[in-house]
Parts: C-alpha cells; sequence; structure tokens
C-alpha cells in the first residue's frame, strides 16, 4: 500500500485480520488483481465499487490517473480524505460515470467483490454502466467470492471457527438450512435461490438496496458478463491449480464486446 495513504476500514478488518487465514485469503486477491492491471500500466482506470481505496493506494505507481467510485457518500468522503497527498487518484459517487464525460473514457476497469452484494436489476445496471464506460480495447476485470460447491462448504465452517475466536465481523454470519445448502453445494449456471435483501440508508438521505454473499453464483452471473464483454479466461484464487473446486474468488478477465445496451 502506499505509505502515504492510511489504511482503510476494510483494511483493517481484512488484510490486517488477526485470523491468519482471512489475512492471507484477502492479501492475495489484491496481488492477484495486480498482477492482471500491471501489463495496461500508464492507462486510464476505474476501481467500480472502490471502498476503503485499498486497491487505488497498492496499484498507484502503476496507474498516475485513476478514478474510485462507490454508492455510499462516506465512503467517498473517507477515501478523499486519506487520499488527499496522492496525486491523480479521485473519488465520486457510482452514478458519476453515466455521465457522457465518462463514457469509453477507462482504459482498464476493475470491479472486486461488488456484484455479488447486488440484487438482479442492479447487477445488470452495474455491467451495463461499466460497459459504457470501458474504452475500445479495454481490459475488465471481476472478482466474485465462490460460494457453490466445496468451496461454500469450506467457507461456511471457516467462518464458524472464525466466529468461535471473537471475529465480530463473522458473529452475524449468513446461515444456511440443508435444503438451501445442498442446493448451492451442486449449483450449475442457472441455479438460483431466495437471496435475502437489506435497505439501508446513506448520509446523503438517499437508500441502497443490497444482497449478502447468501445465494450467489459465480456461474449465474458469467452468463450476464458474457452478453456484454468477451471473456478472455476465468481464473480463480488464492490457489489457482484448485480451479472452482475449492478456491475463494472467480476472476473474469474480459475485453469489450458488444455496443452498450439502450
Amino acid at each position: 500500500m502506499t505509505p502515504s495513504v492510511p489504511p482503510g476500514h476494510y483494511a483493517r478488518k481484512q488484510l490486517l485480520s488477526r485470523s491468519r487465514l482471512v489475512a492471507w485469503s484477502h492479501s492475495s486477491r489484491f496481488v492477484v488483481a495486480r498482477s492482471l492491471v500491471a501489463p495496461r500500466a500508464g492507462g486510464q482506470l476505474l476501481d467500480y465499487g472502490c471502498g476503503d481505496g485499498t486497491f487505488l493506494a497498492m496499484v498507484a505507481d502503476l496507474f498516475p490517473t485513476a478514478v474510485g467510485v462507490d454508492a455510499a457518500p462516506d465512503q467517498i468522503e473517507d477515501c478523499a480524505r486519506r487520499f488527499a497527498t496522492v496525486p491523480g487518484v479521485t473519488f465520486a459517487l457510482a452514478e458519476t460515470i453515466r455521465a457522457p464525460g465518462h463514457h469509453g473514457a477507462y482504459d482498464v476497469i476493475v470491479c472486486m467483490e461488488v456484484l455479488e452484494h447486488c440484487p438482479d436489476d442492479l447487477q445488470r445496471q452495474v455491467l451495463d454502466d461499466i460497459q459504457r464506460s470501458l474504452a475500445p480495447g479495454g481490459l475488465l476485470v471481476i472478482s466474485v467470492p465462490v460460494e457453490i460447491g466445496p468451496s461454500l462448504l469450506a467457507k461456511q465452517m471457516a467462518r464458524a471457527v472464525a466466529a468461535s475466536r471473537g471475529l465480530r465481523e463473522y458473529a452475524h454470519r449468513e446461515r444456511y438450512t440443508l435444503p438451501e445448502l445442498a442446493r448451492m453445494l451442486f449449483a450449475g449456471a442457472g441455479t438460483t435461490m431466495a437471496r435475502p435483501e437489506t435497505t439501508q440508508a446513506l448520509n446523503d438521505g438517499r437508500t441502497v438496496r443490497f444482497t449478502g454473499h447468501k445465494g450467489f453464483n459465480w456461474r449465474r452471473l458469467a452468463v450476464e458478463v458474457a452478453a456484454r464483454f468477451t471473456i478472455e479466461r476465468v481464473q480463480f484464487s488464492p490457489m489457482p491449480v484448485l480451479r472452482s473446486l475449492l478456491n475463494s474468488q472467480a476472476w473474469f478477465v474480459c475485453c469489450a464486446g458488444a455496443q452498450p445496451h439502450a
């Protein structure tokens, strides 16, 4: 991380977690992301769903001009304060990229651990916004959690262990009934289940709808991504050799494809 940027809430909770497993898994994700975008260094970068700006801090040496967008105004305000001494990095609300000045403006777009938190209609809207913003020949990197198959079982066990050791962020983790667990353990590209949705008031008076990880199916998302972009490859982390069998994240490495949806 750039030394001049103090760690944000995400970095403190995950990358600096006292759980070695949590810290390793999340740190590995950022290492993978940096390696994927490094060949496009020097271009205009957009981090969609930037959170506390952790990734932008990690690639500030590669991308002198970068924009981070997020749905939460308080996150944007916090990032702007912490990045005040980093030239070329700016932050804005996510909807700002719908303005014509952002259309086709970004050579590289990353969207990490965002789409699993979007209800279906918002998920499609985010992908459409990203499609409009990606420059011809641009690179899109998407990461989402693997919450189906053996990985789901392993994650639920790890979350239970973390909660038993007093990690507060796992105390109220999502739980599955046995039928729900069985359904997602054997999920295919078309498998769905009811996903709990939460509406939260933002500090600017607006509201935002979001989902947790429960019921998220990365294979189903792949269909939506492929409808808008060319998926050059799909990979997994933090143990690539295990593919989707037992990994934490799935990655879509894409290039610009069809014209934006109307």
